[in-house]
C-alpha cells in the first residue's frame, strides 16, 4: 500500500510499504478516506523526534469498513472516524473513562502508524459512525475539533456571555464555534493573520488584530470595563497566555488550550490579578469518548456540517503522494497555509 512515511533525520516520503497485518480479534480494517495534518506532527515530526523510526504519521482521519469481525456494529461500507487514543483499560484513569490519562496508552500515528496510508487496523470501541449527511473529508477534522469542544465544556457557560480566542487558527476557530454554539452571545477573536481573521469574521466573530491595537483593551471596551466571562488560549505563546489571564473579568475562566512553545513567567502583579479576581484556570487535552451518545465525538458529528462548519477552514486538499511538498512548504514557513486535509481513497 502507498503511504507517507517519515524517516530518521526528518525525511519524509511516499513510497510503498506492506500493508499492516491484523493485529487480533475485533479489529476493523479501515481504508483510510481521507487525513489531517495536525500542528503536532510538525512538533513530532521535524522538532521533537518521533518515538520510533520509520513511523507513518496522521492521527486526524476519516475511512470506510473494508473488513469487519463477527458481530461487528459496524458493517462494510460504513463510513467512520477513528479516536486515536489506545487505552489500556487496567488504570486508574480507564476505569473512569479518561483514556486520554492513561498510564500506558499507545496512539495511532505517533507511537504506532496512523493514517498517512491507505489501510489501519483499529479496535471497534475506536471507531464512531459518520452520519450520512457528513462529508466525508470534513469528518477527518472530528478529532480535532472534539478537543476542543472537550476544552470548552470544562467552562461554566450559562449563556449570553463574552468570551475571547486568542488564535484564529483552525484549534481557535473551533474553539470560538463552540463558544458561539452552546450559548456565548459575544465571541471576539484576536488574530493578526489577516486571512484567518476574515474567516472568523464570516462566522459572526469579533476580530482584534493585536498588531494595531491592544486586545485587553478592545475587550474591556467590548464589555463596558468589565472584562470577559471566559478567555480562551490557543496559540501557545507567553504573550497570548498572559493576555488570556487579562482579559477575563471577576471570576472569569480561563482556558489553556494551545500548546507552550516557551517558558511563561508572570510578573507580581499579573499573579495577584488572578488572585484578587478569583480566575479559575483549566487545563486541557485531547477528548473524551465516554459515555457514548454524550461523549465529545459523538457531539461533534451530530453538529457537523450543520451548525458546526468545517469547510472555511481548510485551505488545502491535496493527494496524500504531495505529502513531502507540504509540509515542506509548512516546515519552512514558506506561504501561510491553513488546515491541510489529505484526499486519500474517496474523498
Amino acid at each position: 500500500m502507498k503511504a507517507l512515511v517519515l524517516k530518521k533525520n526528518a525525511v519524509l516520503e511516499y513510497v510503498d510499504i506492506p500493508e499492516p497485518k491484523k493485529p487480533g480479534e475485533g479489529f476493523y480494517r479501515i481504508r483510510v478516506a481521507a487525513a489531517g495534518i495536525c500542528g503536532s506532527d510538525i512538533h513530532r515530526g521535524f522538532e521533537s523526534g518521533a518515538y520510533h523510526y520509520p513511523l507513518v504519521m496522521g492521527h486526524e482521519f476519516s475511512g470506510t469498513v473494508e473488513e469487519a469481525p463477527s458481530g461487528a456494529r459496524f458493517g462494510v461500507g460504513r463510513k467512520v472516524v477513528v479516536f486515536p487514543v489506545l487505552w489500556c483499560g487496567k488504570c486508574a484513569a480507564c476505569q473512569t473513562g479518561d483514556y486520554a490519562q492513561c498510564d500506558s496508552y499507545d496512539y495511532f500515528g505517533s507511537r504506532r502508524d496512523g493514517g498517512f496510508a491507505e489501510i489501519v487496523w483499529v479496535p471497534e470501541p475506536n471507531l464512531f459512525a459518520v452520519p450520512d449527511d457528513v462529508d466525508i473529508l470534513h469528518a477527518a477534522m472530528t478529532e480535532p475539533c472534539a478537543v476542543a469542544l472537550h476544552g470548552i465544556r470544562k467552562l461554566r457557560l450559562k449563556g449570553g456571555e463574552t468570551a475571547v480566542v486568542y488564535g484564529g487558527g483552525p484549534i481557535g476557530n473551533m474553539a470560538a464555534q463552540w463558544l458561539s454554539i452552546l450559548g456565548c452571545g459575544t465571541v471576539i477573536v484576536v488574530e493578526i493573520d489577516d486571512n484567518k481573521a476574515r474567516i472568523a469574521e464570516r462566522f459572526g466573530f469579533v476580530t482584534v488584530n493585536p498588531e494595531k491595537e491592544d486586545p485587553l483593551a478592545a475587550v474591556r471596551e467590548a464589555t463596558n470595563g468589565e472584562g470577559a466571562a471566559f478567555a480562551v488560549e490557543a496559540c501557545g505563546l507567553p504573550v497570548t497566555y498572559r493576555q488570556a489571564l487579562g482579559s477575563v473579568g471577576r471570576f472569569g475562566e480561563v482556558l489553556f488550550l494551545g500548546n507552550p512553545e516557551e517558558d511563561l513567567i508572570l510578573p507580581p502583579e499579573e499573579i495577584f490579578t488572578v488572585l484578587r479576581r478569583e480566575i479559575i484556570i483549566h487545563g486541557t487535552w485531547n477528548s473524551k469518548p465516554v459515555p457514548r451518545g454524550q461523549d465529545d465525538w459523538t457531539t461533534v458529528l451530530r453538529y457537523m456540517d450543520k451548525k458546526l462548519l468545517m469547510a472555511p477552514l481548510i485551505s488545502h486538499t491535496p493527494p496524500l503522494s504531495q505529502g513531502p511538498e507540504i509540509f515542506d512548504r509548512i516546515v519552512g514557513k514558506k506561504e501561510r497555509i491553513g488546515k491541510v486535509i489529505f484526499k486519500i481513497q474517496g474523498a
